[in-house]
């Protein structure tokens, strides 16, 4: 018998929920049972193949009347926690897409929330599925590359201006008096961080003792699109991932083990992998995922163990959290920004080898010479929160 599903959000990134969930039906595991959003979904907008979902603007009437098992949550990221726990008061689990929260305080009480109702929750972190994890994490437990002396993370992307004006709540840190935080590294590269944590060992919000940040903005916005921030662990090992979404070249993500006698490069979305070691030539490994809705419905019919549980992102709520409190991204001064007409956005020179230098020295933006980073270097210890 296959799973009901609702889908709340299904344009923009929801769009791509909705091509895997026809893929898992094709597979007879879903079934697409209901979308929420303020305006329906014209039949032109729904893939071949998913039939007629109902469809309403109330996400809760909607559970009710379709009887899902399973809400698929991809809306703005200040619904997340609300729309978390209305259905889990009915029974349904769900896939939260990530940032799972604006805050920590909004996090725990989703968490909490969801635990309470007795409902499984799984975190949108897909690079989470990637079977590089495990095998990275065993080449670590055998000594491969020595002793870990650190994790880097590096994303260098780029965003047209148009990418901002998406969603009234684009690009912005608060809107209407509540908190989004929509910058580089809390949304589009959010999977660089909660990866270099995880391969760090530090995912629970209690692996995390110190978070350094450094927000700017090239853009006419009021989050960070260029940004870096460090972390350190219980087992005093840092944590350093540097972000930008104006990258002269953009390129591949990647997460960067540094070892005692190597190191490992993970390029998230690919899921390939790098070892280099001495006495050794490079080796190049490619892998396959689990995808985490299937990961979800596995753990509901088979027991399947749960991959990216809410506990599982505390370490990343807590980087979150430094960035929320932390001053308001500043502005990179004229000069350090350059606008390219033909693409409609606006680049950093010399981001692309600060990103790559952060990653393989675990050193922030101003360590590494950007003059214009000083400005914005916080140091920050995570407040006492509640568990």
């Amino acid at each position: 018998m296959t799973v009901p599903i609702v889908l709340a959000g299904a344009r923009g990134h929801g769009r791509w929920h909705l091509d895997n969930i026809r893929r898992l039906q094709d597979k007879g595991i879903v079934h697409l049972a209901g979308i929420c959003e303020l305006t329906p979904l014209t039949p032109e907008e729904i893939p071949e193949g998913l039939g007629t979902p109902e469809q309403s603007s109330d996400f809760g009437a909607l559970l009710d009347s379709t009887g899902a098992r399973i809400a698929v949550i991809c809306t703005p990221i200040p619904t997340h926690t609300d729309l978390a726990l209305k259905a889990a008061g009915k029974g349904v689990h769900l896939l939260l897409e990530k940032p799972p929260a604006p805050s920590y305080a909004e996090f725990r009480r989703m968490a909490d929330g969801v635990a309470a109702a007795g409902v499984a929750c799984q975190i949108g972190f897909q690079s989470l599925g990637s079977y590089a994890v495990p095998a990275i994490r065993e080449l670590i437990a055998k000594g491969t590359i020595g002793e870990v002396t650190g994790v880097g993370g590096a994303g260098a992307w780029a965003r047209a201006q148009a990418y901002y004006r998406r969603a009234p709540w684009a690009g912005k840190r608060r809107l209407n008096g509540v908190d989004v935080i929509d910058g580089a590294l809390t949304n589009p590269l959010a999977h660089a961080v909660a990866t270099a944590l995880a391969l760090a060992g530090a995912t629970r919000a209690e692996d995390v003792t110190g978070i350094e940040t450094e927000l700017l903005r090239a853009n006419d916005i009021e989050s960070d699109d260029t940004s870096c921030v460090r972390v350190t662990t219980t087992g005093d090992r840092q944590v350093t991932v540097a972000a930008t979404l104006c990258a002269e070249q953009p390129d591949e993500p990647y997460v960067l083990v540094h070892g005692s006698r190597g190191r490992i490069t993970f390029w998230y979305k690919q899921d390939r992998v790098l070892l280099q070691r001495a006495g050794h030539g490079p080796e190049e490994y490619e892998y396959g995922r689990t995808d985490l809705l299937e990961n979800l419905v596995d753990h509901l019919t088979d027991g399947a163990e749960l991959l990216v549980a809410p506990d599982a992102t505390g370490a990343f709520m807590k980087v979150v959290e430094a960035i929320r409190t932390a001053p308001d991204p500043a502005p990179l001064p004229e000069g350090a920004w350059e606008l390219l007409p033909d693409e409609d956005r606006r680049v950093v020179p010399g981001i692309d080898g600060l990103v790559a230098a952060a990653a393989d020295t675990l050193a922030l933006y101003s360590e590494l010479g950007a003059s214009w980073a000083l400005s914005a270097k916080v140091p920050k210890e995570p407040k006492e929160v509640s568990t």
